[in-house]
C-alpha cells in the first residue's frame, strides 16, 4: 500500500456498524483503519509514521457508559488535537469525557427517527431543518458543558448532536453510516473533508495487491486448500488465492446435502473451467448423520463448521496442504462477536462455528475486512463471470439454517422445492437485480388447510426478500402482490406437505436477514 495515505482511525467500541463506518470512509477515497478503543496518543503517533492520520471516529457499541466493564477512551485522547466524531455510544462517551450529563433514556429510540437540526454547521452543514436518521440507543446526553453547543435534538433526546465551540469535537447520537439515515453520507463527507481536511487519495484497487501479497507471505511457498462454495465470497477468495499460489492451491467444494436444487451441478460446470485443482466431495450422508436430532440453530452452525474442517483436513492429508483459506467477510465475523466488546448475534460456521483444534498451520481469510458490495467490486475487477458476481448470498450451512427445528429428508426436499419456486418467480418478474436476497424458510409450525375439498395439515413456509447495500442493515422488499400470489399458489399446489405461505415483513434490525 502506498505510504502516507490520508487516513481516519475508527475506534471500535463493539458496535455492529463499526466496520461499516470504515467502509463509508473508504467509499470517499480516504483510507480507514479500525483500532482498539483505548488507543493511546503514543500509539496514534506511531501509526502516523505509516498513515497520514487526519481524524478519529468513535463507533457505537452495545454497552452503557455507566456499566462497570464499559469500554473507555484513553484519558489523554483529546490531547492529540485531532478532529473527533463520536457516534451513538461514542457520542455519549465523548460527552461523558468532557463532563457532560449522560443518563438512561426514559423513552429509548430504535429505528428511523425525525431529528430537528438546530444549527447546520460543521458535520451538519447543508442539512435540512428536519432530517430522518437511524437511532439505536438506550442512554442519552442531557446536557453538555458551556464550551460546547447543541446542534440537534429529537422529542426524546435533548442533545442529539453537539460540538465544541472552538475545537473539532463532534457527537451524533444517530448512525450516519447506515443507509436509513437519509443524508448520512453528506454528514460523513462534512467530517472527512471539511472538518478533517482529508484528501481522497486511496482506491480499492490497492487492496487486491495487498491481499495477494499477504497470502504469498503467509504461506511462504507451502500448499493450501480453499473451501469453495460457489458463492461470491469464496469465489473471489479463490481467484485471489489462485493468483497468489497458482498450482499450490486446491479448491474443495463440499456437497453437504443442503444446497439449492441444481447448485452442485452448476458449480461443477462453472469451476472446472478455472485453471486450478478442483475437487467435489460428496458428504451428504455424513452431514445429515451429524445433524440428526439437532434443533438449536447455533448448534447446527457449530456442528457444520466442525464437519467442514474435518473434510478439509482429510483433503489436506491427500494433497499435502498446510493452510486453509476461507472466503470469510466482515459481516460473518461481526455477527459472530469476534471483537472484544461485540455481542454474538449468530455464529457463522466459518467463524465461531470452527472447532478449537484444527490440523492446519493457520486459517487465512483474505476478505476478512470487506463487505459484500466491496467483494463484488473486486470480483468485477478480477473479471469473474457475471453469474458469480451477481449471485445472491447463500449461507455456508445452506438450507440447514433455512429449516427451523429438526432436519429431516422431507423438510430438506420442501426447502429445495420452495426455494426454487421463490427464485423462479422473482426472476421471472425481473425483480432480482434490486434484491439482496430472496428465499424460503420451512418453519417448525404446521397449520390446517383445505386441499381437494378435504382437510389438510401441513407445514407453514415463510418467504423472505430483502433490499440491502452491505447486509448490516436491510429492509423487507415490497414485492408486488401478483408475485407473492404466484409464489404462494405454486408452493401450496406443487408441494403437497405445505398448507400455508406467509411473507416476512421485518427489517434488519430487529431481525437478521436469515431466520437462524
Amino acid at each position: 500500500m502506498p505510504a502516507k495515505h490520508d487516513t481516519l482511525l475508527i475506534l471500535d467500541f463493539g458496535g455492529q456498524y463499526c466496520h461499516l463506518i470504515s467502509r463509508r470512509v473508504r467509499e470517499q477515497g480516504v483510507y480507514s483503519e479500525i483500532v482498539s478503543p483505548d488507543i493511546s496518543p503514543q500509539e496514534i503517533a506511531a501509526l502516523n509514521k505509516t498513515f497520514n492520520i487526519k481524524g478519529l471516529i468513535l463507533s457505537g457499541g452495545p454497552s452503557s457508559v455507566y456499566a462497570p466493564d464499559a469500554p473507555k477512551l484513553h484519558p489523554q485522547i483529546l490531547e492529540t488535537n485531532l478532529p473527533i466524531l463520536g457516534l451513538c455510544y461514542g457520542h455519549q462517551l465523548l460527552a461523558q469525557l468532557v463532563s457532560g450529563k449522560v443518563e438512561p433514556a426514559t423513552c429509548k429510540e430504535y429505528g428511523p427517527v425525525q431529528v430537528t437540526i438546530d444549527k447546520s454547521v460543521g458535520v451538519l452543514k447543508g442539512l435540512n431543518l428536519n432530517e430522518q436518521v437511524w437511532m439505536s440507543h438506550s442512554d442519552i446526553v442531557l446536557v453538555v458543558p458551556s464550551e460546547f453547543e447543541t446542534l440537534a435534538h429529537t422529542d426524546n433526546c435533548p442533545v442529539a448532536a453537539f460540538r465544541h465551540k472552538t475545537r473539532p469535537l463532534y457527537g451524533l447520537q444517530w448512525h450516519p453510516e447506515v443507509i436509513h439515515t437519509k443524508n448520512g453520507t453528506q454528514m460523513l463527507q462534512n467530517f472527512i473533508f471539511q472538518v478533517c481536511k482529508a484528501q481522497a487519495n486511496w482506491q480499492i484497487d490497492d487492496l487486491i495487491l495487498k491481499m495477494i501479497t499477504e497470502l504469498q507471505t503467509e504461506t511462504s511457498g507451502a500448499k493450501a486448500i480453499i473451501g469453495l462454495s460457489g458463492g461470491i465470497d469464496s469465489s473471489v477468495a479463490t481467484a485471489l488465492a489462485a493468483k497468489a499460489l497458482g498450482e499450490k492451491l486446491t479448491a474443495v467444494y463440499v456437497d453437504h446435502g443442503f444446497m439449492r436444487e441444481g447448485e452442485t451441478e452448476a458449480i461443477r460446470v462453472a469451476f472446472e473451467k478455472f485453471a486450478i485443482q478442483f475437487i467435489v466431495v460428496d458428504a451428504k450422508q455424513r452431514f445429515m448423520n451429524k445433524l440428526c436430532g439437532v434443533t438449536e440453530p447455533e448448534a447446527k452452525r457449530k456442528i457444520m463448521g466442525e464437519e467442514f474442517i474435518r473434510v478439509f483436513e482429510e483433503i489436506a492429508v491427500q494433497s499435502g496442504a498446510e493452510y486453509l483459506i476461507q472466503g470469510t467477510i466482515y459481516p460473518d465475523r461481526i455477527e459472530s462477536g469476534f471483537r472484544k466488546n461485540s455481542d454474538i448475534i449468530k455464529s457463522h460456521h466459518n467463524v465461531a462455528g470452527l472447532p478449537e483444534k484444527i490440523k492446519f498451520k493457520k486459517i487465512l481469510e483474505p476478505l476478512r475486512d470487506l463487505y459484500k458490495d466491496e467483494v463484488r467490486k473486486i470480483a468485477t475487477m478480477l473479471e469473474l463471470p457475471k453469474e458469480i458476481v451477481n449471485r445472491q448470498p447463500f449461507p455456508g450451512p445452506g438450507l440447514a439454517v433455512r429449516i427451523i427445528g429438526l432436519l429431516t429428508e422431507e423438510k430438506v426436499q420442501i426447502a429445495k422445492k420452495s426455494d426454487r419456486i421463490v427464485r423462479e418467480e422473482i426472476e421471472r418478474y425481473n425483480l432480482a437485480e434490486n434484491l439482496w436476497q430472496y428465499f424460503s424458510v420451512v418453519t417448525n409450525t404446521q397449520a390446517t388447510g383445505v386441499k381437494g375439498d378435504a382437510r389438510a395439515y401441513g407445514y407453514v413456509v415463510a418467504v423472505r426478500a430483502t433490499e440491502s447495500r452491505e447486509a448490516m442493515t436491510a429492509s423487507f422488499a415490497k414485492l408486488p402482490y401478483e408475485v407473492l400470489e404466484r409464489i404462494s399458489t405454486r408452493i401450496t399446489n406443487e408441494i403437497s406437505q405445505v398448507t400455508r405461505v406467509v411473507y416476512d415483513v421485518t427489517h434488519k434490525p430487529p431481525a437478521t436477514i436469515e431466520w437462524e
